[in-house]
């Protein structure tokens, strides 16, 4: 107990005690001493129970608290009291006016934001920019279903996601389908989530410009490449003496930006498609296929398996699919040493399918590993260049896999090889036609 409050209980038990103290002299002096203490003790008893009462309804009131003056314990009773109520007010106003400053903030952005309750999905609250991006007004809006209100965007199977919820990329605006928003969906609390609307129509703008010009470049680059690589088949090495290591380098150097120029044009398609073909994909001819290839590529320098355990087929385009796989098959090929191996895998996961290509080549470092789908990203430039790669085909690979709702996963270690799965959900699976089998991987050894 401090000692400012054990002084004001002594001083009150004192006094206490002098009253006492008096009422038996008095009682003394008249001859009725006990009646005299009796009845300072019940006057006693009866103020303290005058300032409890008092305390008491001052809290109960929340009236704004006095400081105390004078000594004892009711006193020093009144201090606290004022002391904390002082600070609680500090505090109260500490806290509105940063959530004034937090709100204001909230306001100013130019994202939509909007406040919704979890449970009945109405508005809560909404910053300014809501009111430009998505239509909502103060205070009609307010407490209303967010789904009516945002009507025609499709909400309420998004909703429905909950913390699982993936953002929207790209929706129209119900104020002008010509503004694109980006949406995404925040549960921050166990009763609110946070809907955040983002125009992305510049950047979505910007975009299409990159794609319509790398498409216009790459395809006006065919042609005059086509007519120089045509011309330097035709110049015989023996009519020119001495340019024979010239002219292979320019024949090499021509194929491999005549393979760019195709990768750019492959890549630029995809982008602008929304959605492929729903065809049979035949996976036990695509396997024997892409084992052709990759004995083709290897020349014998390295052990080709494949292996055929899923027992069922894709649906999808089988161009583009072939495409994807020859990618991944090529690349294990290409950046494993002589004497490495290389196996392909087709097999159940669940209700999908997994194509899986292992290697035992040079590795890859983790920290390259997020990175290894973006446009002409390369681990190491020269040695992708030396074995012809023009950095695109991961990144075909990704956008391939992506129009089949597929997904690409990449684990590597340096120094032990790499593994690229092709994961494919249950929608993606068909029943094989044909019930044919490749041979176990000792069989397609090579």
């Amino acid at each position: 107990m401090p000692r400012h409050i054990r002084s004001s209980w002594l001083e009150t038990l004192s006094t206490l005690a002098a009253l006492l103290i008096a009422a038996g002299l008095l009682g003394l002096a008249v001859g009725h001493v006990w009646m005299c203490i009796a009845l300072a003790s019940i006057g006693a008893l009866a103020w303290h129970y005058w300032r409890l009462r008092r305390g008491l309804r001052g809290l109960t009131a929340r009236h704004r608290w006095g400081m105390g003056d004078g000594t004892g314990v009711w006193n020093e009773l009144d201090r606290l009291l004022y002391r904390n109520q002082w600070e609680m007010r500090t505090r109260k106003r500490r806290l509105l006016d940063m959530l004034r400053s937090y709100r204001a903030a909230a306001a100013a952005l130019p994202d939509a934001v909007v406040v919704v309750d979890r449970n009945s999905q109405r508005v809560q609250w909404f910053n300014e920019a809501a009111t430009s991006l998505l239509g909502l007004h103060h205070p009609g809006d307010l407490g209303e279903a967010l789904v009516e209100r945002l009507q025609p965007m499709p909400l309420a199977h998004w909703l429905a996601g909950g913390r699982n919820a993936e953002p929207i990329l790209d929706v129209p605006s119900p104020v002008d389908p010509a503004i694109r928003l980006n949406l995404r969906l925040i549960p921050y609390s166990p009763d609110y989530w946070l809907l955040i609307a983002r125009d992305v129509s510049k950047l979505l703008r910007l975009e299409q410009v990159r794609r319509d010009f790398v498409a216009n470049v790459s395809h006006e680059l065919r042609t005059p490449l086509t007519v120089v690589h045509g011309y330097l088949d035709m110049m015989d090495p023996e009519d020119f003496p001495g340019t024979g290591p010239m002219l292979e380098e320019m024949r090499k150097q021509s194929q491999r930006m005549a393979q760019l120029v195709e990768d750019l044009l492959t890549l630029s398609r995809l982008e602008s498609q929304e959605h492929t073909e729903a065809e049979a994909v035949a996976m036990t001819p695509m396997l024997a296929t892409l084992r052709r290839e990759a004995e083709a590529h290897s020349q014998g320098r390295h052990q080709i398996s494949i292996i055929d355990t899923a027992g069922v087929d894709l649906q999808g385009s089988n161009k583009e699919l072939h495409s994807a796989f020859s990618n991944l098959v090529t690349n294990a090929v290409r950046y494993t040493p002589a004497g490495g191996r290389v196996e392909v895998e087709f097999a159940r996961e669940g209700d999908g399918v997994v194509l899986s290509v292992r290697d035992t080549g040079y590795g890859i470092p983790a920290k390259h590993l997020p990175r290894l789908t973006e446009r002409f990203y390369r681990v190491s430039s020269s040695r992708s260049r030396e074995s012809g790669g023009t950095g695109l085909g991961l990144s075909i690979v990704k956008h391939i896999l992506g129009l089949h709702h597929a997904r690409l996963e990449i684990q590597s270690e340096v120094g032990k090889g790499s593994t690229f799965s092709c994961h494919f959900d249950a929608d993606q699976v068909r029943a094989r036609t044909e019930v044919a089998s490749l041979p176990s991987a000792e069989d397609f050894s090579a």
